[in-house]
C-alpha cells in the first residue's frame, strides 16, 4: 500500500477558510484545525492540509510545493498561474463590482472614463474597463478600499462585494458588476499518476456531498387512482419507489427532487393529490 498523501493549501482563516473545512469534513475527512497550527495530516485519508494566505495558494501549487488547493476564483485570475481549475465548489460566491459614492450621479459605465479607481484587483479591473472601451487609472492598494473616495484617493472603488453592507456603511453604491466568483479547487498540471488517483477519490467524495446539498428526499402518499399523474411529477434518480400501505388503495412514493425545482414540484404535487408529504434533507447521495 502507498504512503503517499497530496498536499491540499487551504486558505488559513476566514470565511473560504471555514466554508473549506467544512467541505472535506462532510467528505469524511478527519484532520485537525485551528489556532496556529500551519499543518495537518488526515488520520483517515491520504491527504495533508496546509494553512496559508490566500493570495500565496495559487503560487505555491504552481511551484508543486502544494499539490492542490481552494482559492476563490477572482484571486485566481486576478494573479494567474498555470494551474489546472478542477472543480468549482458553489460557495464562497461574490462579485468583484465597481462602486462610487451614494450621492453621485451615475448613468453608465462612461462615468469613470479618465476617473481614479482604487482596487486590490487592478488586473481584473484594467481588463473589465478595457473590454468596455473605458480608460481608468486604478489605484492598487491592499486593503480598506472603501475609504479611497471619502479622502480624495479615488473617484470609484473596484473591490469584492457579498452583501453590499460594507459599502452601504461607508456611503458608497454598488454601479457595475466586474467578475463573479465562487470557491474553486485547482491542481498542479504535473501531478504523479498516484496523486491523480487520490484525487480522483476526493473529488468522488466532493461530488456526493454536493449533490446531496442540491436535493431533498420526498416521502409522500397517494391514492392508486392519482399514481400515475404523481408519478410524472417526480424526476427520481431513476423512476421513484412505490411502497403500498396497510390501507388498501394507498402508497408511499419516495423520490429525489432538485432544491432549484423544489417548491414548484411539491406545489404541483399537492395539486395531483399527494398527502402527507414528508421533505428530507440528504447528506450525500452516490450514483
Amino acid at each position: 500500500m502507498s504512503n503517499t498523501n497530496i498536499r491540499i493549501a487551504v486558505q488559513k482563516s476566514g470565511r473560504l477558510s471555514d466554508d473549506s473545512l467544512k467541505l472535506f469534513k462532510e467528505c469524511g475527512i478527519k484532520f485537525e484545525s485551528g489556532g496556529s497550527k500551519l499543518r495537518s495530516i488526515s488520520s483517515n485519508f491520504p491527504i495533508e492540509f496546509l494553512f496559508l494566505r490566500d493570495d500565496d495558494i495559487p503560487g505555491y501549487v504552481e511551484d508543486g510545493v502544494a499539490d492542490l488547493g481552494v482559492i476563490g476564483l477572482n484571486v485566481l485570475e486576478e494573479n494567474r498561474k498555470e494551474v489546472e481549475i478542477v472543480k468549482e465548489l458553489g460557495f464562497s460566491k461574490c462579485r468583484l463590482s465597481l462602486a462610487i459614492p451614494r450621492n453621485e450621479v451615475y448613468t453608465d459605465l462612461s462615468y469613470f472614463e479618465g476617473k481614479n479607481i482604487a482596487t486590490s484587483y487592478p488586473n481584473l479591473t484594467n481588463n473589465f474597463l478595457k473590454s468596455k472601451g473605458i480608460t481608468a487609472h486604478t489605484h492598487e492598494i491592499s486593503g480598506s478600499v472603501e475609504i479611497a473616495p471619502s479622502i480624495g484617493l479615488a473617484e470609484g472603488i473596484c473591490d469584492i462585494v457579498s452583501t453590499g453592507g460594507t459599502l452601504l456603511s461607508n456611503g458608497l453604491k454598488e454601479v457595475a458588476e466586474v467578475f463573479k466568483s465562487q470557491a474553486v479547487l485547482i491542481s498542479n498540471n504535473s501531478l504523479t499518476s498516484e496523486k491523480k488517483s487520490i484525487l480522483e477519490k476526493l473529488t468522488f467524495r466532493i461530488d456526493s456531498v454536493q449533490r446531496g446539498q442540491n436535493a431533498k428526499y420526498v416521502v409522500l402518499n397517494a391514492e392508486e387512482k392519482n399514481l400515475e399523474k404523481i408519478i410524472a411529477l417526480l424526476p427520481g434518480m431513476k423512476s421513484p419507489s412505490r411502497v403500498p400501505l396497510a390501507e388498501k388503495g394507498w402508497y408511499s412514493l419516495h423520490s429525489v427532487i432538485s432544491e432549484n425545482d423544489f417548491w414548484e414540484i411539491i406545489e404541483s404535487l399537492r395539486e395531483a393529490g399527494a398527502q402527507g408529504i414528508l421533505v428530507l434533507p440528504i447528506e450525500k447521495m452516490i450514483l
